[in-house]
């Protein structure tokens, strides 16, 4: 998984800036050095979440990937193990 620049709570804080009267979301990301669709798509990410929330969304996302890596290789043992019993009878 790719290293973020900003950590979640410097997200939502970017996205609390962008968001405050008088702030533009390309004055935001000049400031940050960020693409304005990167702003965009952190809104879309994290619309309404507190930082706390925020990060327990990021530690169910990498758990469920684990977990689907897991699957995957225990299917695969699966698959092999039936493919030799049916080799051998």
């Amino acid at each position: 998984m790719k290293k973020t620049r900003f950590s979640i709570d410097q997200i939502i804080r970017i996205l609390a800036e962008a968001e405050a009267l008088g702030n533009s979301v390309a004055a935001t990301a000049r400031k940050y050095g960020v693409a304005e669709q990167t702003i965009y798509r952190w809104r879309q990410k994290y619309k309404g979440f507190s930082a706390s929330e925020a990060k327990r969304l990021k530690a169910l996302e990498a758990e469920n990937a684990r977990l689907k890596k897991l699957l995957a290789e225990k299917e695969l043992e699966i698959q092999t193990l039936t493919e030799l019993i049916k080799k051998n009878f």
